[in-house]
């Protein structure tokens, strides 16, 4: 008797992996409606089978309001919390080839990524394929396996104990869906409209809210306000030096110049020093625990100076590659069946460590520190050997930290001596430590964490007089904390629970293309802009718990109440949603609090068009001219309706020839970016306000799929694009009469 058997994984590349581990490389490769399908012949639940491995390419579904609730003009952000929403289909093409390959299998098995996102599309897998399989004949029909590297022994291990998915975890992230998109949209709907159509120089296409994000703002701004009130205070300390070594005074400072000068008077009297104690210890660094997601992240950013976004995209290209484990971890100990010495054993002949691990080897690997095992996958680790010359880049230096880290974790201590010098000069004690290495340890692999060795004056003796050199009063300042790093941020986000390990990249990232704050430097301080600024201070002059972080950090723990299954779904979500919505009420009746800050920052959009382009289009609504504002965020403003229109960014907008959108009559420009100039219409009103139901926002005319239009791409597209094969080949409105056709998806051009 024999079945089929369709695997489902959440990445292209992470399919072919599964497929040549599980088939000994052995699968044929076809191409797929969506993503490649590998075939081969197996066993499954002791019968014989025939395997189909495939892909989605992240979530099959993304989460919308019902189409009378997208307009930002015709609806009211208030309504926004109790509008209904809906699921759309991310992609056409991947939920039909998910239907079409299920058609006629008898098993599923999920090998989605262990996490709650995964959890949530392997829900939104099953919605897809679970009509579509043979009827049951008794057992389980859907299975999910746990893994977490793209290794032979985890995937192997895998399959061998194939276990239910977890529906609690999948409405856990329903929830978090639902809450970031209402509340999220509402507030930033209303800031939107409200600030763009008062100030022309924002530099920001959206004023947007996020729940998690303006928590991580807030923190940036707090630490620049901290700055700003700073009142630094002189100080005095007196440093006496000794056998030529200069000594710290045991009372460290003191803020009166008066009192900074009589302790030098009385200690400058005496022109000896007695030495009190002399006093030795042997002293230990401990190894580092094993490396999770906040740790690895917060090291990219303060040691190898790359963004967290970044650092996270290449962490999961090294896995989806088979170099290391799943990078998103909170965990920070090594389960009791991984293989500590398998995994070294594997960087035994590496070029740069393979020396130091076969000494480890020989002399014997030590037991990890111990960490918290949060329940989710083990802590990141090297699953295959790999050189600079075969990673080369940013890929090789995380790849190199991550084994770097995990051979230190089973590398012994680094064991040092420490002494410390007291004198009595009269009657005022003086110190001086030193360091010696006695044994490097781990910090051999991690020379990052080394500890330099701090001479001592090696004569000196317990008890002994010895002359004193000189005194000197020291003078300065007390300084104000600097910006915060991003990896600081990291750290008060873990503590404060705003995001979870894979969302904290997502939420600095965005804090910084919003243009609400700036990386500078090689530390990587986040500097807040004008705007930033005024968006905290006016959220704590209406409502300190928009931007605390106490508010999302107790959301976070209902969610994760649901993902226990302790809480219902419903009762978090509608609990959320109800005390936000009184915060909206109250943070829109007192907008102009926060508008004060913003008078104080930019300049009225009347003063901006006095000294703007001279490029005007016809408004739609009132028929008369609208005018463009050409700093950032480009836009159109209409002074007689006093409404603006967000445009196409980072490209050049010109007039279209008096040409008219029928369907609104609004005016058409032509946008052109990129260095072939890339050209195509876009219509200010359908571009804010789509007029065809399940077109999205943000679509130029050649984009768009209204079957009348005669600036639609079905009126001016031809055919399939020969590169990406999922765009769309339109002609370029501005190449004629020599036309040429761009596709509205990828960069290719036909000429």
């Amino acid at each position: 008797m024999s079945c089929t058997v369709l695997m489902v994984g959440e990445k292209p590349s992470i399919a072919l992996g599964i497929a040549n581990i599980l088939s000994k490389g052995k699968s044929n490769t076809r191409k797929g409606i969506g993503t490649p399908v590998h075939e081969f012949q197996s066993t499954f639940l002791g019968k014989n089978a025939f395997m189909k491995v495939t892909s989605v390419t992240g979530h099959v579904y993304s989460i919308d309001f019902v189409q009378q609730y997208r307009s930002w003009e015709t609806t009211d952000p208030t309504t926004l919390f109790a509008a209904p929403t809906l699921k759309e289909e991310t992609s056409n093409s991947i939920a039909k080839h998910l239907r079409k390959e299920a058609k006629g299998c008898d098993y599923v098995v999920l090998w989605l990524d262990c996490d709650r996102e995964g959890e949530n599309i392997c829900f939104e897998v099953i919605d897809n394929v679970k009509r579509k399989l043979n009827p049951p004949k008794g057992g389980r029909q859907i299975h999910r396996a746990r893994f977490s590297a793209i290794t032979a022994p985890d995937i192997t291990r895998a399959m061998n104990n194939l276990v239910e998915p977890n529906y609690n975890e999948a409405r856990a992230v329903d929830a978090r869906q639902e809450l970031d998109l209402k509340v999220g949209v509402a507030f930033t709907r209303f800031q939107t409209r409200y600030f763009q159509g008062k100030y022309g120089n924002l530099d920001a296409s959206l004023v947007s809210y996020g729940p998690c994000q303006t928590p991580t703002l807030g923190f940036c701004v707090d630490r620049h306000m901290a700055i700003q009130t700073f009142q630094p205070q002189p100080f005095w300390t007196v440093s006496p030096t000794v056998e030529g070594s200069r000594f710290e005074w045991e009372r460290g400072r003191v803020f009166e110049t008066e009192a900074g000068v009589l302790f030098q008077s009385i200690v400058s009297q005496s022109k000896y020093a007695t030495v009190v104690s002399i006093t030795n210890k042997q002293e230990k660094k401990a190894r580092p625990i094993p490396l999770n997601t906040v740790d690895l992240l917060k090291v990219c950013s303060s040691v190898l100076h790359m963004g967290p976004h970044h650092a996270m995209q290449i962490a999961e290209r090294l896995y989806i590659n088979g170099y290391i484990s799943y990078p998103r971890t909170e965990s920070t100990v090594y389960p009791e069946h991984f293989d500590i010495n398998g995994t070294l054993q594997l960087q035994k002949g590496h070029p740069t460590w393979g020396e130091y691990v076969e000494s480890l080897i020989e002399t014997g690997v030590h037991k990890p520190k111990k960490g918290k095992d949060m329940g989710d996958h083990p802590p990141i680790t090297p699953m295959a050997s790999a050189t600079a010359s075969m990673l080369g880049g940013d890929e090789w230096r995380v790849y190199e930290y991550i084994t770097r880290h995990f051979i230190a974790t089973i590398s012994p201590d680094c064991k040092y001596s420490k002494t410390k010098i007291i004198i009595d000069i009269a009657g005022e004690r003086f110190k001086r430590s030193g360091k010696q290495v006695v044994s490097a340890g781990f910090t051999l692999i991690l020379p990052g964490l080394a500890i330099k060795d701090e001479g001592i004056p090696s004569n000196m003796k317990e008890g002994k007089e010895y002359t004193v050199n000189g005194v000197s009063l020291v003078e300065g300042k007390t300084c104000p904390p600097d910006y915060l790093t991003e990896s600081e941020l990291i750290g008060l986000m873990e503590k404060h629970g705003i995001g979870t390990d894979a969302s904290i990249p997502v939420h600095i990232n965005n804090i910084c293309e919003r243009n609400y704050v700036k990386v500078e430097g090689v530390a990587r301080n986040l500097v807040p802009t004008h705007l930033g600024i005024a968006l905290v201070n006016g959220y704590h002059r209406i409502d300190p718990d928009l931007v605390l972080p106490t508010v999302r950090s107790h959301i976070e723990q209902q969610i994760d109440e649901i993902a226990r299954g302790v809480a219902q779904f419903d009762t978090v979500v509608k609990h959320s949603l109800d005390n936000f919505y009184k915060k909206f009420q109250y943070f829109v009746s007192k907008i102009t609090k926060m508008d004060e800050l913003f008078e104080a920052s930019f300049t009225p959009i009347a003063q901006t068009l006095a000294g703007g382009s001279s490029l005007k289009t016809k408004c739609g609504l009132c028929k008369r001219f609208m005018r463009l504002i050409p700093l950032k965020p480009t836009r159109f403003y209409c002074p007689t309706c006093e409404e603006t229109y967000s445009l196409p960014q980072n490209g050049t907008i010109k007039p279209h020839m008096n040409e008219i959108c029928p369907l609104d009559g609004f005016e058409l420009v032509l946008f052109s970016y990129g260095a072939q100039s890339k050209c195509f219409s876009v219509c200010p009103y359908c571009y804010n306000h789509p007029t065809l139901e399940g077109m999205k926002s943000k679509m130029g005319c050649n984009n768009c799929p209204h079957p009348t239009c005669k600036h639609s791409y079905t009126h001016y597209g031809f055919t399939e694009c020969f590169e990406c094969e999922e765009g769309t080949l339109v002609l370029d409105p501005n190449s004629r009469p020599k036309w040429r056709a761009d596709c509205n998806l990828c960069n290719f051009m036909l000429f």
